[in-house]
């Protein structure tokens, strides 16, 4: 599993659920009849058979090698999306006397706030919202409460197209959302107490989520909630308490492999950062034409959100694009104009077609 060029016609830009390793989806597509010679596909297994027990040890092996994630975290696979973690982070590490801190940096922070406010108090260590969240703040601009029980941010803001280059320093407990960079660049474990990332941009289809807590966090976890809603038992029972995602987990560990494959983590980011050169280059070069959303100190190597001179234009490139076969390239609707989301298995050609027809299109209409 190691092509990252994509045979189909259609380039999928799509924020999520986003493009897919075409090795995965063939695999995939194979053991959906018939997994590990069974005669029954992975969609029709038990979710505690000896098949099933194959497809989570090697996720999670894999996961953690892919990850260099170190033996103190446990790794878990978890429904709900990562709007999920929103509640249920506060709900278990957030207790009566104690704030969480967090920095808003955009859409899916004021959720993440909003959600844990009704858990406990909550602290808005700051707020990129009144700049139209374009940047992130400087290490002497976040001010943490004194004991916070944890530390919030977002990695890569999908719809504002901004990315911490190193996470913030917090004393408390750091909890991380990676929902749209995870396993796009190497991460910083130390710095880190809990990460997770909803699986449908850079790990695997929608309805999984991963999350990957330091152990020593997880005993501090409160106990006195439902089931579904504690950490602690979800890793007792191996991310199996319920019938789980199974196919989702499935396809997240061949995505895993496929990572390892290309040379891990390291590999990966060096060929993002050329995928977003050739992108961040179109608009620069542009003489004006084209402007990007975010701070160029703080871009994001996953989405590029920018615009054109007018909506008008905006529209028509949207829609010149689509009949090129450049798909999803629409901005959101809280920023407009036009975003390119460029994930881990999105193709390098890819991202040169796109250059190219925003030259072409410069040309035409500047």
């Amino acid at each position: 599993m190691t092509t990252v060029t994509a045979s189909r016609t259609t380039l999928n830009f799509s924020a999520g659920p986003a493009v897919l390793p075409e090795c995965v989806l063939e695999q995939a597509a194979r053991d959906m009849l018939d997994l590990d010679g069974t005669g029954i596909g992975v969609l029709e297994h038990s979710h505690r058979g000896p098949a099933i027990d194959r497809v989570f040890d090697e996720a999670v092996a894999d996961c953690r090698a892919v990850g260099d994630i170190p033996d103190d975290f446990e790794i878990l696979f978890l429904q709900g999306g990562a709007s999920m973690q929103f509640a249920m982070v506060p709900m278990n590490f957030l207790p009566a006397g104690r704030t969480g801190d967090y920095v808003d940096t955009g859409s899916w922070t004021a959720k993440a706030i909003a959600d844990g406010s009704k858990a406990g108090a909550v602290h808005t260590a700051w707020s990129g919202k009144d700049g139209g969240y374009r940047t992130l703040p400087s290490p002497g601009e976040i001010q943490w409460s004194d004991g916070a029980a944890y530390g919030w941010y977002c990695t890569n803001n999908t719809i504002y197209g901004t990315a911490w280059a190193e996470p913030p320093q917090c004393e408390a407990p750091l909890v991380a959302d990676m929902s749209s960079d995870i396993f796009s660049r190497p991460i910083d474990w130390a710095s880190h107490d809990l990460v997770f990332a909803g699986a449908q941009k850079n790990i695997g289809p929608a309805g999984v989520t991963l999350v990957i807590i330091r152990r020593s966090m997880l005993e501090r976890a409160n106990t006195d909630l439902p089931a579904m809603l504690r950490y602690d038992i979800h890793a007792k029972k191996g991310s199996r308490y319920n019938t789980p995602p199974v196919f989702g987990v499935y396809c997240a560990g061949l995505v895993f492999k496929w990572i390892r494959s290309l040379g891990g983590l390291e590999a990966i980011a060096d060929m993002n950062r050329r995928k977003a050169a050739i992108l961040y280059s179109a608009i620069d070069e542009s003489n004006g034409f084209y402007s990007g959303h975010a701070d160029p100190a703080c871009r994001s190597l996953m989405n590029i959100p920018f615009t054109t001179p007018s909506a008008e234009l905006d529209a028509a490139f949207i829609a010149e694009a689509a009949a090129e076969g450049m798909s999803t390239l629409k901005g959101h609707r809280s920023v407009g104009g036009i975003r390119a989301s460029i994930y881990n298995a999105f193709p390098e050609d890819g991202c040169r077609r796109l250059a190219d027809f925003m030259a072409a299109f410069a040309a035409s209409n500047g």
